[in-house]
This record gives C-alpha cells, structure tokens and sequence, in this order.
C-alpha cells in the first residue's frame, strides 16, 4: 500500500523473558516495516479508552485487528481469507460500535 494518506510504521517484538533456553532474553524477535492506511497508534488510544481492556490488552489488539486485516485487505481474493472475512467485518463493526458508545457516554 502506498499513497499520500498512507501511514509507516515499524514493528519490532522483542523477547523479554522466555519459556525455553532458545534465545537470550532481550534479542529482537521479529523486526519489519509496514504501511497501513489508518492511524494505528489513534486507534489504540481509542481502543485503550473505549474498551474495558487493560492498556496492553487494548494496544495488542488494535495492532493486530490492524495488522491482520491489512493483510487480509492486500489479498482480498486469497481463499485462505474467505471464511473469516464476514466474521471479520462483524467483530470490527461490534468492535467500533463498543468504542463509540463508551466514549459518548464518558
């Protein structure tokens, strides 16, 4: 995705403790560059505050809703996506309802 309204971001998870001796503690995991036509970062404030979760639960999830359907979005057409792009639009559409609602009530 490119265009003058598109956002760049960089995603980097680093391990921090870990389940097995694999990696050391502190090692980037997974690094990369992404473009995404939304503000993810004022979705995840929207997020933190429309929604009953905790600050990380809410920021995870509005990264990764965004993250997975920015894929899904760039391979509309794939049929790994068929089934779950309805039940995508509906937890997006409930998701943003939630939001909305709990901010014109605070």
């Amino acid at each position: 995705m490119n265009g003058k309204r598109s956002h760049k971001y960089r995603v980097r998870l680093d391990v921090l403790s870990e389940h097995t001796p694999s990696t050391l503690a502190g090692n980037t995991l997974l690094r990369f560059e992404i473009q995404n036509h939304d503000d993810i970062l004022a979705i995840a404030e929207r997020l933190k505050v429309g929604t009953p979760f905790a600050e990380p639960e809410a920021y995870a999830l509005a990264v990764g809703v965004k993250l997975f359907t920015g894929v899904m979005l760039a391979h509309s057409s794939d049929p790994l996506f068929s089934d779950i792009q309805p039940a995508m639009r509906a937890f997006i559409r409930n998701l943003k309802s939630q939001v909305a609602a709990s901010l014109s009530s605070a």
